[in-house]
This record gives C-alpha cells, sequence and structure tokens, in this order.
C-alpha cells in the first residue's frame, strides 16, 4: 500500500464509491427475480413505510429529483406496482400510491435485508453500527460543517 495521502487506497470517497457499486451488484442479482431495479426498490421500500406519497416526497427521501422519479413512476405503473393521481389539494402535485400487487410484493422482499447482510459478511451489530455512521456523515455534509 502506497502511503501517500494521494494514494487511491487511502481514500474514503473512492472506497464509498467502490463499495457502493459492489453492494447495488449484488441487489441487482437479488431484485432480478422480483422485476425490480435497485432505484425502484428503494421507491418499494419508501411506498412500504408509508403508501400515498407525492413525488416530491418521496424524491426527498431518496435524493432524487422529479426528472428522475417521475420516468421510473411510470415504468412501475406500467408494471402494475403503482398507480400515479393528481392530488386533490394541488395539481401540480402527483400522488404514488401502491397497487395489490406492488404490497404483495412487500411479502417476497422482507427476506432481503438479512440475505444480503449474510452475503456482506456483516452481522445484524456491525451493520447497525455502519448505518448509524453513514447517517452521521451524511448530515454532516448536508449541514456545512466543516
Amino acid at each position: 500500500m502506497n502511503d501517500s495521502p494521494l494514494s487511491l487506497d487511502h481514500q474514503l470517497c473512492f472506497a464509498v464509491y467502490a463499495c457502493s457499486k459492489e453492494i447495488s451488484k449484488m441487489y441487482r442479482e437479488e431484485l432480478e427475480p422480483l422485476g425490480l431495479t435497485f432505484s425502484q426498490y428503494l421507491m418499494m421500500l419508501v411506498l412500504w413505510e408509508e403508501d400515498h406519497q407525492s413525488v416530491k416526497a418521496i424524491g426527498e427521501k431518496l435524493y432524487l429529483d422529479s426528472g428522475t422519479l417521475t420516468p421510473m413512476v411510470k415504468r412501475m405503473e406500467g408494471a402494475g406496482l403503482v398507480t400515479r393521481e393528481r392530488s386533490p389539494e394541488d395539481e401540480r402535485s402527483v400522488l404514488v400510491h401502491l397497487t395489490g400487487q406492488g404490497s404483495l410484493l412487500k411479502r417476497d422482499a422482507a427476506c432481503l435485508p438479512e440475505r444480503l447482510g449474510t452475503r456482506l459478511g456483516i452481522d445484524e451489530k456491525g451493520a447497525k453500527q455502519l448505518l448509524r455512521q453513514l447517517h452521521q456523515i451524511t448530515e454532516h455534509i448536508q449541514k456545512g460543517e466543516n
């Protein structure tokens, strides 16, 4: 390993990038039988937590803009997982709802966290600790703290 602070092995950004890429690949493999992409799975997680959300609210939770979300919602609607409708209170707002099929998919996806945790080689305690650290880092960055 190179001792230079500019060595690739010393870059937190690269370690996070490489790990994220590998995790995304694992998720793709696990999600394929469910007919979901990784991004669609994340949206389903948001809706399984709380159905009937606006595209804007979903985007805020997933750090995605409506230009990215809208085509994904349309594809998921075509697959029969969600429906879209204009908000009766504000026509500019589009609400996303789970269909029966979308709700049932939660049962099929319930095993994914444990199965992927095993594939990652990390136990529940380690996963919670890592998750806490990642949330702290994200919050710190968003606040613009030095």
